[in-house]
């Protein structure tokens, strides 16, 4: 059983389950489900797909989720940003004639399986090369591209753009299509929504709610618009009046489908599955890992992988298309008091029954109204004091969110995200091929040696101390030659130059060999090469080698050893001098 347990999650805490727990699982679910049904057809629509795609794509991926996945208030589902970005990807292939609903089955396999892979072979630390301030711009920017998109459905006008001047220029040059009512119908509801979040509340308040239930009811202004909308498209007969509707939507339970298998279809799709995934990945990880803390549970990040991946896999075999794990659903789920993953199930359940016996309701529904509902919930995504943010604190962080933020919006999702890792990495690249060193001498009366330029310290003429903060490898090894040379050279002739190494995590082969040829380049001048505070698995690759045996100089444990057993052996009268600076 334990074995079984840590390949499938569901059974730590299937054993335990009570009553107490289904009480809570059964309520979240159903205001989980309640607030997905409009927001699933919503974020199909965003997607380019049939509106049932979205809410096929909450029902089974959910269940997989809840059987692999370790989170117990993460709500799967489709979430905006993925949608943005499934459409950007199907774009492609629709322009190849490739029908819309494969590709984004084949998209929502291609995810699965890399999210798979990556948990199986535990490699979710990949993820790790999303920087915070390149994901902030890219949600930024992806914020902005949602809403402009879904302004043609505000106005009733045909629009289309996958960048941010497309979106603009399309938008222009229709604005002589505007549909008035349509315009009126989806203005009103954005302006009802934005109200319901705070408004409603203190609304239902005020009629005697308790305050949960005031809070759940502001929650579903979504429904509550949907409704209204609906109605007055009904009894209005606006539909005949240029209202775009979502029309007939399949009375059923999800479809067996499959993914494209064509050799060319997959290829174009890889790249686009591949960042997906780990943008949904970052957005999942860090919503299930901030909810598991206000409980003191766990998460386990390669488990979270292999649960993503199942479900994305689910929903290409079950007629929807790629998922993740969502803020607010998340949060409403938490908030609603979902006590175990159960809660999920029991919501893919209550949508299974929507779409069997309540999508008919929805023939009326405005396009509009999904717009609005996309708007509204996006633009909480946009965050521009990142940028201000990143002003203040670093100038490589700020170029990284600007560069994110402006390629995103000129050029697409997918330039847009993968400029930012790249930029993120070369940012690393340089910043650690060029590190921080700094001559340090003796702080008074202690044991410490800190920098020269910031502290009054004491300092020897025949040691040379020299501190690098920043592992040594390939990108940074010629680097460290020519500053220690450059150090050497500005000093009257040291006898013994000391790396002190208490920041030096790792050493790589092109490092060694920069510490041999500092070793013996300094050995033709006749200066001693020292090491100090070299850490532990540092010493035993070290040790493997010659370098130790070759070494001029010595080892030391800590680097005040290090000077006082090189001053007792080499005393020179003048010593010490004080002529570091006090800021």
């Amino acid at each position: 059983m334990w074995n079984m347990s840590r390949f499938f999650p569901v059974f730590q805490w299937m054993g335990g389950y009570d009553r107490q727990m289904l009480r809570g699982d059964l309520l979240a679910a159903v205001i989980v489900t309640i607030m997905l049904i409009p927001q699933s057809l919503a974020y199909a629509l965003l997607a380019g797909l049939p509106p049932e795609t979205g809410l096929y794509a909450s029902i089974f991926p959910i269940v997989l989720y809840a059987i692999f996945g370790t989170s117990h208030s993460l709500a799967v589902g489709p979430v905006a940003v993925i949608s943005l970005m499934t459409a950007a990807a199907i774009g492609e292939l629709g322009d190849q004639g490739i029908d819309y609903v494969t590709a984004a089955l084949t998209l929502a396999f291609l995810s699965g399986i890399f999210l798979l892979l990556l948990g199986v072979l535990r490699l979710g630390f990949l993820a790790n090369f999303l920087s915070h301030p390149v994901i902030s711009g890219f949600i930024t920017a992806s914020g902005i591209l949602i809403a402009a998109s879904q302004l043609k459905h505000i106005f009733g006008i045909d629009a289309s753009g996958d960048t941010l001047p497309e979106l603009a220029h399309g938008l222009w040059v229709s604005l002589g299509q505007v549909n008035w009512i349509t315009t009126a119908l989806g203005a009103s509801t954005v302006v009802f929504l934005f109200w319901a979040r705070s408004g409603l509340k203190q609304l239902l308040r005020h009629f005697g709610f308790g305050p949960t239930a005031a809070d759940m009811g502001a929650k579903a202004g979504p429904v509550v618009a949907v409704f209204l909308t609906t109605f007055a498209v009904w009894a209005f007969d606006l539909s005949e009046r240029g209202v775009d509707i979502v029309g007939a939507v399949p009375q059923k339970l999800p479809p067996l489908t499959a993914p494209s298998f064509d050799p060319s279809v997959l290829t174009t799709m890889i790249g686009p599955a591949i960042l997906l995934s780990i943008i949904g990945f970052v957005e999942s990880i860090s919503v299930a890992q901030t909810l598991a803390a206000k409980r003191r549970q766990r998460i386990n990040p390669d488990q979270e992988l292999i649960g993503l991946g199942a479900a994305n896999i689910g929903a290409s075999f079950s007629g929807g298309f790629p998922v993740t794990g969502g803020f607010s659903r998340s949060v409403v789920n938490f908030d609603a008091g979902a006590q175990t993953p159960a809660a999920g199930v029991f919501t893919a359940a209550g949508l299974a029954f929507a779409a069997v016996a309540l999508t008919p309701l929805v023939y009326f529904l405005p396009n509009t109204t999904l717009a609005a509902t996309i708007i509204v919930a996006v633009l909480s995504l946009i965050d521009i004091s990142i940028i201000q943010r990143a002003w203040r604190y670093s100038r490589t962080d700020l170029a990284a969110v600007v560069a994110t933020i402006l390629l995103t919006l000129g050029f697409g999702v997918e330039i847009g995200v993968s400029a930012g890792v790249l930029i993120s990495v070369l940012i690393h690249l340089y910043s650690s091929s060029r590190p921080h060193m700094a001559i340090v001498g003796q702080i008074p009366s202690t044991e410490h040696y800190r920098n020269i330029d910031r502290h009054k310290v004491i300092i020897y003429d025949e040691i040379l101390s020299v501190r690098i903060d920043e592992s040594l490898y390939f990108a940074n090894a010629r680097n460290l030659e020519d500053r220690i040379y450059a150090m050497v050279a500005g000093r009257d002739a040291p006898r013994h130059v000391i790396l002190m190494c208490s920041a030096v995590n790792d050493v790589d082969m092109s490092a060694l060999e920069s510490l041999e040829a500092i070793n013996s380049r300094l050995a033709d001048r006749d200066i001693k090469f020292h090491l100090s505070e070299v850490k532990g698995p540092v010493m035993d690759r070290l040790k493997k080698t010659t370098f130790v045996e070759d070494l001029t100089g010595q080892i030391f444990l800590t680097h005040d050893r290090a000077v006082r057993t090189l001053r007792a052996s080499n005393p020179v009268p003048g010593n010490p001098s004080n002529d570091g600076v006090s800021l």
